[in-house]
C-alpha cells in the first residue's frame, strides 16, 4: 500500500504542471463550515500549553528522543560560559522540587563551545531563561525558524507574553552564542537556521509598543546579521550569503536518532544511493569516495549546512542538497533583505535616521545582487545561484515566493512569479518543489511556513484571488485530515491532501503537534477573513 501511494502521487504530480488558469479555478476548494474549523482552532489553542516548556517542565524538556541516554543517569542541562551559573541554579532551586533537581545535572560549556564540541559529552539541553513553545513530537526544544511562525500563531491567539518570551530566548541565544541556534541542544551549537529574528522582534513590538525593549534588541539583531554577512557565510564574490555549518563530521542527532526499520542511518542510505546511482548535479568525488564506500568530510559539511537551511533534506542542491555550500540561496538572501529593511524600520522608530538610511542602502544593494544572480527573466522565477560554477539552478522551489514576501520583487517580477504559481499548485495547496526525490522537502509534500510566505507574498502584490485559493486548499486539507486523525502534523502530501508520508531519506516520521502548522492555519484564516 505504501508504494501504491507513492506512485499515485507521482501520477497526479505529473499532471499538475499542465494545469492552466481555468483548470486551477476549477480546482478551487470551499472553506469548511465554521463548526468544523472551530474544532481545529480549539485543538490549536489547547496545543500551545501542551507544547510549552518552562522551568516547571524542565524534566520533560531535558529529555531528548533523538539522542541515546543511559537509564538512571541525570539529564545534563548546559549553560553558557558567559552566564551566571550560580544564579541559574538558585533560580531552578526556587522553582523545582528536590526530586526533580536530583535528576538534572548543571554543566557549564567551554568558552568557545563550537571549537570544543567534541569535548561536550553527553549532549544535552541548553538553558533558556524564559518559557518557550516546541514544535512537537521528536522536536522537544525551541527551534530557530519554527520560532517565528509559532510567535505569529501565539500573537494571533492573544498569547502576547509567551510570544515575547520566545523572542527574548532567541535574543538570549545571540547574546551568549553569537547567533540564533538551530535549536537549544548542544549538538546544534555549530549552526543557525533561516534568519527570522528581526521579523519576530517587530511582530512582538507591534503588540507591546515597548521602545526600550526594541532598543535593547537592535544591537543583538545587528550582531546576528553579522553572522550571516561575514566569512564563512559569504557566497564567493557575489556579495550574497550562503548556509555554512561551523562544525565538522556527521550530525550527532542523525547518527543516533534517524534510523530506519533495518537500523540504517540516513548516512547509510546516502552511501547506498551513491553506490547505485550516477550523480550529475555536482562532482560526486567531492562528497563520496567510491573505492572506500565512504562519505568525505566535505559531505558532512554540506549535510550539516543543509540542516542550517531548515530544508533537510531535499534534492534542491543536488542529491541530499550537500552542494548547498556552493550556492547563494534565494530564501536566505531574501530574509537578509528583510533583516536589513527591518533594522532600517527599527532605527526609524528609535529616531536614528542616519542608521536607518544606511540599512536601507544595504537592502537596496542586496536587491540589485539578487536581481543579477538569482532572478531568471526568461522563466520568471527566482533560482539559487552556484557561485562555484557560475550558473543559476533550474530547480523550481517554493522559495521563489520569498522575494515577494519581503517586498524586494518589482511589480513585474511579482507578476511573473504569480503567473508561474501553477507549477507548484496542487489540490492541497502548495508543493515544496516540482521534483520527487523521496525526501520530505520535495514533492509531493507541502509545509506550513512556505504556505504563509507564498500567500502573504501574493497578497502583498495584490494577487488576493490566488492567495484565497491557496488558503482554502490548505485549511480544508488540514480540517479533513484532522477529522480523520484527530491531530495536526508537520507535513502533508498536498497531492493526496493527507498526512500520509512515504519517505526514503532523513527522518521518516510525521510528527504530531505541530507548532508552525497550528500557527499558519490560524493566521491564514484570519487574513482571509
Amino acid at each position: 500500500m505504501r508504494f501504491r501511494t507513492v506512485w499515485l502521487s507521482v501520477l497526479l504530480l505529473g499532471l499538475i504542471p499542465t494545469l492552466r488558469a481555468q483548470d486551477r479555478a476549477a480546482c478551487q476548494v470551499p472553506l469548511p463550515s465554521a463548526e468544523r474549523i472551530e474544532a481545529v482552532r480549539a485543538y490549536i489553542r489547547q496545543s500551545w500549553d501542551a507544547l510549552t516548556r518552562s522551568h516547571r517542565d524542565l524534566l520533560a524538556a531535558v529529555q531528548d528522543p533523538k539522542i541515546e541516554h543511559e537509564p538512571g543517569t541525570p539529564w545534563p542541562l548546559y549553560i553558557a560560559a558567559t552566564e551566571d551559573s550560580a544564579a541559574v541554579w538558585h533560580r531552578l532551586q526556587q522553582e523545582l522540587p528536590d526530586s526533580v533537581l536530583q535528576q538534572i545535572v548543571l554543566r557549564v560549556l567551554p568558552e568557545d563551545p563550537v571549537a570544543h564540541l567534541d569535548e561536550i559529552h553527553p549532549h544535552g539541553l541548553l538553558y533558556l531563561p524564559e518559557p518557550y513553545v516546541v514544535p512537537g513530537g521528536r522536536f522537544n526544544e525551541m527551534y530557530g525558524w519554527d520560532g517565528y511562525f509559532i510567535v505569529v500563531g501565539l500573537l494571533r491567539d492573544g498569547r502576547i507574553d509567551l510570544a515575547k518570551a520566545m523572542a527574548d530566548n532567541h535574543l538570549y541565544q545571540v547574546r551568549h552564542y553569537g547567533k540564533v541556534l538551530n535549536a537549544n541542544r548542544t549538538y546544534y551549537l555549530t549552526r543557525s537556521q533561516p534568519p527570522f529574528l528581526s521579523a519576530m522582534v517587530l511582530a512582538v513590538y507591534e503588540h507591546t509598543q515597548d521602545r526600550d525593549w526594541l532598543a535593547a534588541a537592535a544591537p543583538l539583531i545587528e550582531r546576528y546579521y553579522a553572522y550571516w554577512t561575514t566569512p564563512p557565510h559569504l557566497a564567493g564574490e557575489t556579495g550574497l550569503s550562503r548556509y555554512y555549518d561551523l562544525g565538522e563530521g556527521p550530525a550527532p542527532e542523525v547518527v543516533s536518532g534517524e534510523r530506519d526499520a533495518q537500523g540504517r542511518t540516513h548516512y547509510d542510505r546516502v552511501r547506498e544511493y551513491y553506490r547505485t546511482h550516477e550523480v550529475t548535479a555536482y562532482d560526486e568525488s567531492l562528497y563520496y569516495v567510491a573505492e572506500a564506500d565512504s562519505l568525505t568530510p566535505l559531505f558532512y559539511k554540506g549535510d550539516c549546512s543543509m540542516r542550517e537551511s531548515g530544508f533537510d533534506p531535499s534534492n534542491r542542491f543536488g542529491p541530499f542538497s550537500v552542494d548547498i555550500i556552493h550556492y547563494a540561496p534565494v530564501g536566505l538572501n531574501a530574509l537578509l533583505y528583510r533583516m536589513e529593511t527591518d533594522l532600517a524600520r527599527i532605527h526609524e522608530i528609535l529616531g536614528d535616521t542616519t542608521a536607518a538610511a544606511a540599512w536601507r542602502a544595504r537592502a537596496e544593494a542586496r536587491r540589485e545582487r539578487v536581481d543579477r544572480y538569482l532572478w531568471d527573466p526568461e522563466r520568471g522565477l527566482y533560482f539559487d545561484y552556484n557561485f562555484r560554477t557560475g550558473r543559476r539552478s533550474d530547480y523550481v522551489f517554493a522559495t521563489t515566493f520569498y522575494p515577494l514576501w519581503v517586498g524586494m520583487a518589482s511589480p513585474e517580477q511579482a507578476a511573473r512569479v504569480a503567473a508561474n504559481l501553477y507549477l507548484l499548485e496542487a489540490p492541497g495547496g502548495l508543493l515544496t518543489s516540482t521534483h520527487i526525490s523521496g525526501s520530505q522537502w520535495d514533492a509531493p509534500y507541502g509545509w506550513a511556513p512556505l504556505y504563509l510566505i507564498a500567500v502573504e507574498g501574493l497578497r502583498r502584490y495584490g494577487y488576493d484571488e490566488a492567495a484565497d485559493r491557496l488558503t482554502a486548499k490548505f485549511v480544508s486539507m488540514i480540517v479533513e485530515d484532522f477529522e480523520r486523525t484527530g491531530v495536526i502534523l508537520e507535513k502533508y502530501d498536498v497531492v493526496q491532501r493527507r498526512s500520509d508520508v512515504a519517505l526514503r531519506y532523513g527522518y521518516t516520521s510525521n510528527e504530531i503537534g505541530f507548532g508552525w502548522t497550528n500557527a499558519v492555519f490560524a493566521e491564514l484564516l484570519a487574513q482571509m477573513d
